[in-house]
């Protein structure tokens, strides 16, 4: 079973995957984590985010995904770097980085992989990103498309950067996240968009539990017998 949530920075998509991934007994692929740790690897590298920076930096990079007691946990050349993708550097590049060509076809293969090693294993996978279920999985079992205003969005995302101990303010926040709304709609490669057959949740007025509940009703009313 390969459950899809896809979605713009902000709309609650890795919290309500990585919940409703333990409501039904899957494992929770988080494919943004990935994507933070290649962008990671280019500021350690120093490379700029360009297809000549993707070739110098991703032969020698190596993204793996591990699950322990407290969850998923991304290795970046062998060390857990899990605590270090969410800070504000990361986050000012990532969107940028994820846009270059052989940054994605590398990605898509190994989120591919991998999403078909873990839904083997433990039954079933739910992975969040921006293009889960338009390319990386456009035949998942089920897809759904995470949406919620900007101004709540900015505010889940300062509040993620003040528990990893980041100060920024609210503007700040919410000038990055329209950037990266303007970047993921118009790239050339795999644009954020809402697939055909995806279900769309606005989460903007709804309680994690209520968007968890939404996600796991749908994916029991798809395959009753199979969660």
């Amino acid at each position: 079973m390969i459950v899809t949530i896809d979605g713009p920075a902000g709309s609650g998509k890795s919290t309500t995957a990585r919940r409703a991934a333990f409501r039904l007994g899957y494992v929770y692929l988080d494919t943004g984590a990935m994507y933070r740790a290649v962008a990671l690897a280019f500021l350690r590298a120093g490379a700029e985010a360009t297809s000549e920076g993707a070739t110098a930096v991703l032969p020698s990079t190596d993204i793996d995904v591990r699950y322990e007691a407290d969850g998923m946990h991304v290795f970046l050349n062998g060390q857990d770097v899990t605590d270090d993708l969410r800070t504000a550097e990361v986050g000012g590049v990532v969107s940028q980085i994820s846009t270059l060509a052989p940054v994605r076809t590398h990605m898509v293969d190994e989120q591919r992989r991998i999403g078909h090693e873990k839904a083997e294993a433990h039954g079933g996978v739910v992975l969040d990103g921006r293009d889960t279920g338009t390319v990386v999985f456009p035949d998942a079992d089920v897809k759904i498309f995470m949406v919620a205003d900007l101004d709540e969005r900015a505010r889940r995302r300062k509040q993620e950067y003040e528990e990893a101990g980041q100060q920024i303010s609210l503007e700040e926040v919410r000038a990055e996240i329209e950037e990266r709304d303007r970047r993921d709609r118009n790239r050339d490669i795999a644009p954020l968009r809402r697939a055909e057959d995806a279900i769309l949740l606005d989460t903007t007025d709804r309680t994690i539990a209520e968007q968890v509940a939404f996600v796991v009703d749908h994916v029991k009313a798809r395959f009753p017998q199979g969660t």
